[in-house]
């Protein structure tokens, strides 16, 4: 018996994978490296003190799939896999519905053929599109402002639609807030191919510099210093989160959603100061125009994941700073 891990080389997946095979789970891996590095699996095991198997493999390879799942005995899946960027996505939105919602639809109709009935799904805080209040919790009203979100909320309610049509699955939503951070050996961490998306690795590029400055889009939100506010959790409080997911997902059937935030929020210049000072580096930023399918303040209301899953992030904000520095000093050249 396995959990499959799609998307398991890629930032989150590659954390939440070490923290598996560290509480003696059985894993295999598959990742189309879009996004990541053959060598992460290197790491991986390096820092686990475990092995497990690797799949290159396309979700919208539905041939290639059916064989991971012919060649395992896949008990659990946790579903990572897909493309992430909010910007871009408002650029390429026919890449985005083919990609994250065609790709889920093979791995789930692959899991049913195999009688896998137990998914733990990467969704996000931007299913909530722009929430009238913050905290945010699980039963607020769900729409969204750009196509990555949109394809996050399609596959939340084709999950659940799987569901009702067959009561023996059991759903773990996971509405991940803003992951940051690295792991605290600094061997792993977030390292996009091309520009980043991200703030904290954009931060980290500036720093280490790889970029000039910082584009900080838009002074102009409804918030205390006219920038962006979110909710930051570092990428291992993240990973914790799933193992707890994972445990939810054996005891019970049904559809359950869970934010992951630390319930607080946190500009984009708190974090461009706070980086500043954990690591005592200056951050060079400029202020240009709004990015599309942005909002102004998005934070959570965690008390879901603590009461039900017992899991809570501990990793404060200066955590979070000094081991993606850590991490950038070490791999960024």
């Amino acid at each position: 018996m396995a959990i499959l891990v799609t998307g398991g080389t890629g930032y989150i997946g590659s954390h939440t994978s070490i923290e598996l095979l560290k509480r003696g789970e059985r894993i295999v891996v598959l990742d189309n490296l879009s996004n990541s590095k053959i060598e992460m699996c290197d790491s991986i095991k390096k820092l686990s003190g475990k092995d497990f198997k690797f799949y290159q493999v396309d979700l919208l390879d539905k041939p290639e799939v059916e064989r991971v799942f012919k060649e395992n005995k896949i008990e659990e899946v946790i579903h990572f896999a897909g493309l992430k960027a909010v910007g871009e996505s408002c650029e390429k939105p026919i890449e985005y519905y083919h990609n994250n919602i065609t790709g889920t639809l093979n791995l789930v109709d692959v899991m049913r053929k195999n009688g896998c009935k137990k998914i733990v799904f990467s969704s996000s805080a931007t299913v909530y599109g722009d929430p009238k209040t913050v905290p945010i919790k699980e039963d607020f009203p769900l729409s969204t402002t750009n196509p990555y979100g949109s394809t996050k909320l399609m596959i939340e309610r084709i999950l659940t639609d799987v569901y009702k049509s067959d009561n023996e699955w059991s759903v773990i939503l996971l509405r991940y807030f803003n992951p940051i951070g690295a792991h605290e050996s600094g061997e792993i961490g977030e390292n996009p191919n091309g520009i980043p998306n991200n703030l904290m690795p954009y931060i980290n590029y500036v720093a280490a510099g790889k970029l000039d400055h910082l584009n900080v889009f838009g002074n102009d939100y409804d918030t205390h210093d006219g920038t962006g506010v979110r909710d930051y959790i570092h990428v291992v409080d993240l990973a914790l989160g799933h193992l707890k997911a994972i445990d939810k997902a054996r005891k019970i059937t049904g559809v359950e959603a869970y934010n992951l935030g630390t319930g607080t929020g946190y500009s984009v210049l708190d974090i461009v100061k706070a980086f500043e000072k954990a690591n005592d580096i200056k951050i060079k930023y400029e202020i240009t125009n709004r990015r599309p399918g942005d909002i102004a303040v998005c934070f959570a209301d965690p008390t879901k994941a603590k009461e039900e899953l017992g899991w809570e992030a501990t990793r404060d904000l200066e955590q979070m700073c000094k081991d993606s520095w850590k991490y950038t000093k070490n791999n960024i050249k």
